[in-house]
């Protein structure tokens, strides 16, 4: 397994609020783990939400006695969604913050995930497999057939999101599991790189570039080019070969 991961400013924000982790050893039972978080919340608090929440999760999972990766991942989210909410009642600075989180690990060709909010998981093979469904209330709307997809990508709420960790007391988590096929490659990454790059111009810069890093630093500087509204976090893993 190898992988790459980069966080970006971009072009417009003053403070990068994206955080990442990313390990492909063991992390207490589970066998690795990557993480994506997009933080949301004004002057620092999104940052901080995004920060924390993912050291929770990192945490949580290396003491954790469960086996199964869906169980440990779960519990670890939890626990982040009470730290992040304990500290908006005891900061009031914090209220409001939140984050979205995305997280896979790899058990052999299994990939389990789980995601709330609208950072996403995707599957890279001849095309762009999204494995996450967007929390967010355009993402809604599409579902119930009130706007088609197309529409969706420029809608003017695209950004409001209907899932966060730190939002609620009671966080609902959706878990994928899905079986990988010899020449997968895996993307998370936070909605600023897909607001500004097209699914199939990711799976293009991806597919050519032969080395992990060097794919990851094309879609940001893609993203940037492209207008770099937001900040860009991207992981990249290629989890069946030895592609640096």
């Amino acid at each position: 397994m190898k992988s790459c991961s980069v966080t970006d400013i971009g072009m417009c924000r003053k403070m990068n609020q994206d955080y990442l982790y990313a390990s492909e050893i063991p992390v207490g039972n589970l066998p690795n783990l990557f993480i994506v978080a997009d933080g949301m919340g004004g002057h620092n608090a999104g940052e901080y939400a995004s920060m924390h929440s993912i050291d929770t999760i990192v945490q949580e999972s290396a003491v954790s006695k469960a086996m199964h990766p869906v169980e440990i991942l779960e519990n670890a989210i939890r626990k982040a969604n009470q730290r992040l909410i304990h500290k908006a009642v005891e900061d009031i600075s914090m209220w409001g913050m939140g984050t979205t989180v995305v997280a896979a690990v790899i058990s052999g060709s299994c990939l389990y995930t789980a995601n709330v909010g609208d950072s996403r998981l995707y599957i890279v093979r001849d095309s762009m497999i999204q494995i996450t469904r967007d929390h967010s209330y355009v993402e809604e709307m599409v579902r119930r057939g009130e706007i088609e997809r197309e529409a969706a990508r420029n809608h003017p709420d695209k950004n409001i999101i209907t899932r966060a960790v730190g939002a609620v007391s009671e966080i609902e988590i959706d878990f994928f599991e899905t079986e990988l096929e010899p020449k997968d490659q895996i993307l998370l990454c936070s909605d600023g790189l897909t607001n500004m790059i097209e699914d199939a111009e990711i799976c293009r810069i991806i597919r050519e570039q032969r080395n992990l890093c060097r794919a990851a630093e094309e879609l940001i500087r893609t993203a940037n080019q492209n207008g770099g509204r937001d900040n860009t976090t991207v992981i990249i893993i290629d989890p069946f070969s030895d592609r640096t």
